[in-house]
C-alpha cells in the first residue's frame, strides 16, 4: 500500500495534466502525476504555431518542455496506467498496474482516443502500414506512397508532414471540401506531392504482411484500388471514458466530461481538465487544455485551504 496521502493526484500528462502540475507546485500542493506517457496527443502535432510567444515548435518538443517545467518545480510523474479508482472515507484510492496511491482530490486530464475507420484490414495492419501517428511514423515512409484519411486540420497537417518524406500522398475525404484552416489549405494546395480525393471513403485496406493497397468506395482515375505503402487515419478523436464511467462522472451526449467553471465534476473531489471536457467551449487546443489544468489546480488549492 502507498505510504503517503497526496493532496492531489493528476491522471494524465498532456498539456492539461502538466499545466495542473505546474500550478499545483506553485501552490505548494503535494501532488503526483500518473500517465501512460507524457505529452499526450500534443506529441503528435507536426508543428504548433499558435502557442503564444513561440512562433513554431513541434508538439513533441513543446510537450517535453512542459514536462521539464513540471519536474523542475518538483512535480513527480509516474509512468503507469490507472486501472481503478475507489473512495474510502474521504480518500481516493488509485490503483495502477504496479502500485496503490491515495489522494484527497483528483484531476482527470484523460485527453482523447483516436477514432477508427472500422473497416477490414485496419486492425490487422496496425503497425504494419496503418498508423494514427504521422509524427511517429512519417520517416518510415521515405520515397513511398501513402494515404491519409480525413479532412480536418489533423489530416491536412499529416499530409504536409508526410509529403516531406513520401513521394506521393493521397488525402482522402468523404466531403467535397476540406475543413482545415486556411493556413493549412494554402500549404497543401501548393504541394505537388499531395492529391486530394474528395467525396470518397476507404472501405478496405489490403496486403499480405504489410499494407499494399486500399479500396475506395468510388473510382478515382478509373479505378477503385490504389497502391499505397501506408495509411494514416486522421478522422478525429473522442474522449477517454473508461475511468469517468467507473467514477460515475457525468458526460454529455458526445462523451465529454461535464465541468463547471471551476473544472469540478458532479462527483465531489473529482475535477477534470483538457480536451475531454465540456470546458473552453470544446475548443480543444493546447492552450485551452493548459488553461483548464491551471484552473483545476487552483480550485483544488482553494478547497484544501478551506478544508
Amino acid at each position: 500500500m502507498a505510504k503517503d496521502i497526496y493532496d492531489l493526484i493528476i491522471i494524465g500528462a498532456g498539456p492539461a495534466g502538466l499545466a495542473a502540475s505546474i500550478y499545483a507546485s506553485r501552490y505548494k500542493v503535494k501532488h503526483l502525476v500518473i500517465a501512460k506517457e507524457p505529452g499526450g496527443q500534443a506529441n503528435e502535432a507536426h508543428k504548433v504555431e499558435n502557442w503564444p510567444g513561440t512562433v513554431s515548435i513541434s508538439g513533441l518538443e513543446l510537450g517535453q518542455k512542459m514536462r521539464e517545467h513540471s519536474e523542475k518545480l518538483g512535480g513527480k510523474i509516474i509512468m503507469d496506467a490507472v486501472s481503478s479508482i475507489k473512495k474510502e472515507s474521504d480518500i481516493w484510492n488509485i490503483t495502477t498496474h504496479t502500485e496503490n496511491y491515495k489522494a484527497k482530490y483528483i484531476i482527470l486530464a484523460l485527453g482523447m482516443e483516436y477514432r477508427k475507420l472500422q473497416i477490414p484490414g485496419e486492425n490487422e495492419f496496425k503497425g504494419k502500414g496503418v498508423s494514427y501517428c504521422p509524427t511517429c511514423d512519417a520517416p518510415f515512409f521515405k520515397d513511398k506512397t501513402v494515404a491519409v484519411a480525413g479532412g480536418g486540420n489533423s489530416a491536412a497537417s499529416a499530409a504536409l508532414l508526410l509529403a516531406e518524406y513520401a513521394s506521393k500522398v493521397y488525402l482522402i475525404y468523404r466531403g467535397d471540401k476540406l475543413r482545415c484552416d486556411p493556413s493549412y489549405c494554402e500549404k497543401y494546395e501548393k504541394n505537388p506531392k499531395i492529391t486530394v480525393i474528395y467525396s470518397s471513403n476507404i472501405k478496405e485496406i489490403r496486403g499480405e504482411k504489410m499494407v499494399e493497397s486500399i479500396i475506395l468506395d468510388k473510382e478515382f482515375e478509373g479505378k477503385e484500388s490504389l497502391a499505397v505503402d501506408g495509411v494514416f487515419i486522421e478522422i478525429g478523436s473522442e474522449p477517454g471514458v473508461e475511468l469517468t464511467k467507473q467514477l460515475g462522472v457525468s458526460s454529455d451526449e458526445q462523451g465529454f466530461v461535464i465541468v463547471s467553471a471551476d473544472q469540478s465534476t458532479n462527483v465531489p473531489g473529482v475535477y477534470a481538465a483538457g480536451d475531454a471536457t465540456t470546458g473552453s467551449n470544446k475548443t480543444r487546443q493546447i492552450i485551452t487544455a493548459a488553461a483548464e489544468g491551471a484552473v483545476a489546480a487552483g480550485s483544488v488549492y482553494r478547497k484544501l485551504q478551506t478544508a
